[in-house]
């Protein structure tokens, strides 16, 4: 009879290494990660450039003009407060894009910029007033402007867009990443139409924590989507294998090393100019 091989652990590793870093957990019989990083998914993000051409911490744009959609709350109201003039102020946008204004009607306001809304506004009481009343309208709040995190942060949901968010403030807000997530291999989706490309950045969230770097923490718009992987079976065990050629490995420079001094991208020591004051006393 001939005799058994019995495999030693590290030849193991070896072997399973030499597989590739995809097929490990599949090989050793464990159960796949709760929360994956789809082929596709990585396949995309791999293809982004870094640092993508959009704007992120330290260089934030204001988003578009809002259009009114159906859920936004409107204050409605006369400019004078002293106007003899009564509407009812809070107007919830209903379904059909309508507000309801009383006896001067119910005007579609959806799909209007607010500016657009107080003309309209405007418009109605003219009808019945023949007169014209300043109206101001002002935006309370709009659900539908959202956006999301998801996967492996301890509380995942839509939140409200600010203006100013960005993935390091998202993923705070979803309240921070689980022990099982892999802080490398976060993306960020940007909707696209059925027909179009897709769109989906990587996030580095260990860079952007730890080392301050804004190359990945970008600005997020409604519906983004922000996806937190769940670690794989060895992540952190085999690091050189599985990850020494992703997006999140780039070199980076410390603004007080040599290197950086010579480059002149350290912080700068600014020495007044005592002809600019005058002499010291």
């Amino acid at each position: 009879m001939g005799k058994s091989i019995r495999l030693g652990l590290p030849a193991g590793l070896i072997l399973l290494v030499a597989a590739g870093c995809s097929t490990v957990g599949e090989s050793l019989g464990f159960s796949s990660p709760a929360n994956p990083l789809s082929k596709d998914a990585k396949a995309i993000r791999d293809t982004a450039p870094v640092p993508a051409p959009v704007p992120r911490e330290l260089a934030l744009e204001l988003l578009p003009t809002h259009v009114v959609e159906p859920g936004d709350t409107l204050l409605v109201q006369p400019v004078e407060l002293d106007s003899p003039l009564r509407l009812p102020p809070d107007q919830v946008v209903q379904p059909d894009g309508t507000v309801d204004l009383g006896k001067y009607g119910r005007p579609v306001v959806a799909g209007k910029t607010l500016v657009d809304v107080e003309v309209i506004v405007r418009e109605a009481i003219k009808a019945k007033e023949k007169t014209v009343v300043p109206i101001t309208v002002r935006q309370l709040t709009r659900p539908g402007k959202v956006f999301y995190v998801l996967g492996e942060v301890n509380a995942p949901g839509a939140f409200p867009i600010t203006g100013r968010d960005t993935v390091l403030s998202a993923i705070t807000q979803a309240g921070g990443p689980t022990k099982r997530a892999s802080p490398q291999n976060i993306i960020l989706a940007r909707p696209t139409t059925p027909e179009g490309c897709r769109v989906v950045y990587p996030v580095c969230y260990t860079n952007i924590v730890q080392l301050g770097d804004t190359t990945t923490n970008y600005q997020l718009h409604p519906g983004d989507r922000i996806f937190v992987p769940s670690k794989g079976t060895f992540e952190g065990v085999l690091p050189a294998r599985c990850q020494k050629d992703g997006p999140c490995n780039r070199p980076q420079l410390s603004c007080f090393g040599a290197a950086c001094t010579a480059a002149g991208c350290g912080p700068q020591i600014v020495v007044p100019d005592a002809s600019a004051t005058g002499p010291r006393q």
